[in-house]
């Protein structure tokens, strides 16, 4: 997955939609912008598998060295996967936020909240401006 192709909540969460067996899956993780940001992670704590993820509220969290972050879902709808390797190989958010360092996958129950991500270039304006 490139950056350029995914899409974003204004609170640094980036989604990958995809059709499978006629359902929307979304794959979930945190950007680059995000992890850069919280500088040195120490522990993530996964959503629960068959947990109810709600759009724009808490669904998992991380913590750095400076302080507990909540990580937002950005649709909404049942956490179908998580990615198990990430508690003990934190450092994969670092260094492959896209790819290898999604979170979770969440079949999506009301696709009402897509119209609210961003695109890349949209997403990047937000960053630059949070950046000054």
């Amino acid at each position: 997955m490139k950056p350029e192709d995914l899409h974003y909540a204004k609170t640094h969460e980036w989604v990958s939609v995809a059709e499978v067996g006629g359902q929307k899956i979304a794959t979930v993780g945190i950007s680059a912008f995000a992890v850069e940001a919280l500088t040195d992670l120490v522990f993530i704590e996964l959503p629960k598998v068959g947990a109810q993820a709600e759009a724009e509220q808490p669904f998992c969290e991380v913590e750095s060295v400076k302080a507990v972050s909540d990580v937002y879902a950005p649709v909404t709808g049942e956490v179908i996967e998580v990615n198990t390797a990430l508690p003990d190989k934190l450092e994969i958010l670092s260094t492959d936020p896209y790819i290898e360092g999604w979170i979770a996958k969440i079949r999506i129950t009301d696709e009402s909240n897509l119209g609210n991500l961003l695109d890349f270039a949209a997403y990047q304006k937000q960053c630059e401006e949070e950046g000054h």
